[in-house]
């Protein structure tokens, strides 16, 4: 409609001055009018931040796992008596199946764990999440070790067979025994590649990859005890309640983990539109998307990105965001550490992105005090950035940065005009550690009131640790104390 009524004004107007007529085209179109690159270095418009933590819900799952773990030592005290005890190999059958329960059962709540439920997410936190899923890891892969020794034993004892005669005879005459076998492998295979040393040793990639596996060790374990397992074979109840449990868990991974971020991301369209370097290897990716003021995000949580380019498409990594959304914009600012990071600062403009989450309770909605401090090094200040954007207005804050070099520094100008608008204190501590050093005495010389404060701590582990070390000899309290540290 606006182009007939131009070029009417223009006809009447040459009319007037007569003079020629110059028809200029006017086209408006939604998908063709760019939106402008995003100032980073100004403070977003206050928008709803993502939900706080509900314990009543953490609380209630933590119950219902102590419930079931009951239930299953009640079923299968319900099915030993003394006489199958004083029997050939009783005692080590009866300890086989019961490593089996338990070790199975703690498998499932391993699974729930990381399974990215997001009122354990806000409640917990991811971090502690898996914290708890690698201590508890160690107990079920050696009850179901326990449970492959004793069962052999048992069954050889019964039969009069050598060890070696009965494993040959449970791989040729048993169903799903071999699966269950080569399941157990890959477990083992999970558990190692989870010891603080070996991860130490591995890509991230090559760890993600070998615990892909453990999804099908459950499945190859699960389908061994239905068809195998002594109590289910003459209890078509109880065979049924493990099924569901086992159904019920499978479809909670796969809901959160799998259909819900399908969904997320089917609606959101994210791209790469650019790609900045900010410091020596560190980069900052600026991504497209839409309906983003829908995405209910905090300052300080991450996402799990994958970026569908070749030889990313794969994996995802976490990646913090380095500033509060601004719609239709996001940003992430990654350091080269690994395969991945490094090859994002080469990812093209146009390039899908598949994000999980938000995750993380490194938030505002931590907060026990209206005072805090917020200590990072290196990359590890990007969701210091994004904290000290969403903190609300009346918090008072000190931003302490650590460097080697002032090179180094991610996002200094943005940080340091973030705290000048809030009025709030910030300190750069830049060189060899040796030379200056960062201990509870010069902490509580930056910030005397620390102990009257919360602190908010992210970096590499070395740093977080030292940090969070200084922070509580100067003074602060443990629960005062919110910790962000880059490992897997």
């Amino acid at each position: 409609m606006l182009e007939p009524l131009l070029r009417e004004s223009q006809q009447n107007l040459a009319v007037l001055l007569d003079c020629p007529v110059t028809v200029l085209r006017v086209t408006m179109s939604e998908r063709t009018i760019p939106h402008r690159r995003p100032s980073w270095s100004t403070i977003a418009p206050r928008r709803p931040s993502g939900q706080g933590p509900r314990p009543l819900v953490a609380n209630a799952l933590a119950a219902l796992a102590g419930l079931g773990l009951a239930a299953v030592l009640a079923f299968y005290l319900a099915n030993e008596s003394l006489a199958a005890l004083t029997s050939p190999g009783g005692w080590f059958l009866a300890i086989g199946r019961l490593s089996a329960f338990v070790g199975t059962y703690g498998l499932i709540v391993m699974l729930v764990l990381i399974a990215r439920i997001p009122s354990l997410e806000r409640a917990i936190g991811q971090d502690r999440l898996v914290r708890w899923h690698r201590r508890l890891g160690p107990w079920p892969v050696s009850l179901i070790a326990l449970h492959v020794v004793t069962i052999t034993v048992g069954y050889a004892e019964i039969g009069h067979n050598s060890l070696l005669g009965q494993v040959s005879a449970f791989v040729l005459h048993y169903p799903d025994v071999l699966a269950s076998a080569a399941g157990f492998v890959l477990l083992v295979m999970a558990a190692v590649s989870s010891h603080r040393l070996a991860r130490r040793q591995m890509r991230y990639e090559t760890w993600w990859v070998v615990h892909l596996y453990t999804y099908l060790a459950i499945a190859l374990a699960f389908t061994h005890q239905i068809r195998v397992g002594v109590p289910f074979l003459t209890h078509a109840l109880a065979r049924e309640a493990w099924t569901v449990l086992w159904v019920a868990t499978a479809l909670v991974v796969l809901g959160y983990r799998f259909v819900a971020p399908l969904l997320r991301n089917w609606r959101h369209q994210l791209r790469v539109t650019e790609v900045v370097e900010e410091a020596p290897g560190v980069h900052s990716l600026t991504i497209k998307g839409h309906d983003l003021d829908r995405l209910a995000v905090a300052g300080g949580q991450f996402f799990q990105w994958r970026f569908l380019s070749p030889g990313l498409w794969w994996h995802s990594h976490p990646y913090s965001l380095s500033a509060m959304p601004r719609p239709p914009f996001l940003r992430v600012t990654v350091k080269a550490l690994g395969d991945q990071s490094g090859a994002l600062a080469h990812v093209k403009p146009g390039t899908r992105v598949f994000a999980e989450g938000p995750y993380g309770t490194f938030t505002h909605h931590a907060l026990n005090t209206r005072r805090a401090v917020l200590i990072g090094a290196g990359v590890g200040v990007t969701p210091l950035r994004a904290l000290l954007e969403d903190l609300p207005s009346d918090v008072i804050v000190s931003v302490i940065v650590r460097a080697s070099r002032s090179e180094d520094l991610v996002h200094r100008d943005e940080i340091a005009a973030l705290v000048e608008a809030r009025r709030g204190q910030y300190h750069e501590l830049i060189g060899p550690r040796a030379q200056v050093r960062f201990d509870a005495r010069a902490l509580r010389r930056l910030v005397p009131d620390i102990a009257q404060r919360d602190v908010y701590v992210c970096g590499p582990s070395g740093f977080a640790d030292l940090a969070v070390n200084a922070a509580t000899r100067a003074g602060a309290a443990d629960e005062h104390v919110h910790v962000e540290a880059f490992t897997f």
